[in-house]
């Protein structure tokens, strides 16, 4: 049986495939922005012939594939600018910012009840901006996201078509500006990851693949799919984790403990620093942001 790994690049796409054995046979074919599923399926073709196989007997022999991708991290490229570079434009505008009656205390009690006449309003104004992904955020969810949920059902049930993310569910942490903006930012690449991933998901089954489907994260682990599209902004770095971790199995095999690794692709090129043989983990990450054409709405707590 085969593992096999999948990173898709701004220029390129490459493929590793382990056997049993511990053999490893790589492949590279171009990437396709348009529709990156379909530069993926043709390496797998590629890597199939380096095997000597037909793409179907690799796929039918394989029990998982590990996958890298750029697809949330191009949603979130870096502006040019200059010395003196404007304010960056948010995410969501301020017009698309809808607050809603309620309010947790920091200890998780309510202070103020989830407002049903309040969410109402904010649902139908919502519908009205016809938006496609809603970030809902509210005070000290962290503690106690019951507000937050109740908040997730009603707009499930009333925009069935939206991509809902909610803080609690993904960054369930104190401090509101970074819990509130990585929310947003799940909110943001989520259509665009999970449209993707469910293509893809979906050419491998009609592939023959009936195996696992791993996405790379943020933090240098891996996913399922279905985890991979409700939190989407843990692969915003994915790329970026994925030649760290290299990296570190690298310095293993050489015996060497501090190394400067360098990763270049057709978008980045990302460089990380391993001491000691790992390299250092960081809850704060800082990402030049790009405009894509998905409108996203942030629903947050109203002062009560």
């Amino acid at each position: 049986m085969y593992r096999i790994g999948i990173d898709i690049g701004g220029t390129f796409t490459d493929f590793a495939a382990v056997d049993d054995a511990g053999r490893v046979v790589i492949a590279k074919s171009a990437s396709t922005p348009q529709d990156p599923s379909d530069g993926l399926l043709e390496g797998l073709t590629v890597l199939a012939g380096e095997l000597g196989i037909d793409r179907a007997t690799l796929l039918a022999q394989t029990e998982r594939i590990v996958h890298g991708t750029t697809a949330a991290t191009n949603a979130l490229l870096e502006r040019k600018g200059n010395v003196r570079m404007a304010p960056p434009v948010p995410l969501v505008p301020r017009a698309r910012r809808i607050g809603v009656k309620e309010r947790m205390r920091f200890d998780g009690t309510v202070a103020t009840a989830l407002s049903a006449t309040s969410l109402a309003a904010a649902v139908k104004a919502v519908a009205k901006l016809g938006v496609d992904a809603i970030a809902v955020c509210y005070l000290h969810s962290y503690r106690n996201a019951k507000h937050e949920v109740e908040t997730g059902k009603a707009l499930a049930k009333h925009l069935p078509g939206a991509y809902v993310t909610l803080s609690s569910d993904v960054l369930p942490q104190i401090k509101e500006n970074e819990r509130v903006w990585t929310t947003v930012v799940n909110a943001y690449v989520g259509p665009v990851l999970s449209t993707y991933l469910s293509r893809l998901s979906g050419k491998l089954k009609d592939a023959g693949y009936a195996g696992d489907v791993m996405i790379m994260q943020s933090h240098g682990g891996v996913a399922p799919l279905s985890e991979s599209s409700r939190v989407a902004a843990g692969a915003v770095l994915s790329g970026p984790a994925g030649g760290v971790a290299a990296g570190t199995y690298a310095a293993r095999l050489l015996g060497e403990r501090n190394l400067i690794t360098f990763d270049m692709g057709g978008t980045s090129t990302d460089i990380a620093l391993l001491q000691n043989g790992e390299a250092q983990l960081t809850g704060e990450k800082r990402v030049g942001i790009a405009k894509v054409s998905l409108p996203a709405l942030d629903i947050h707590t109203l002062g009560a």
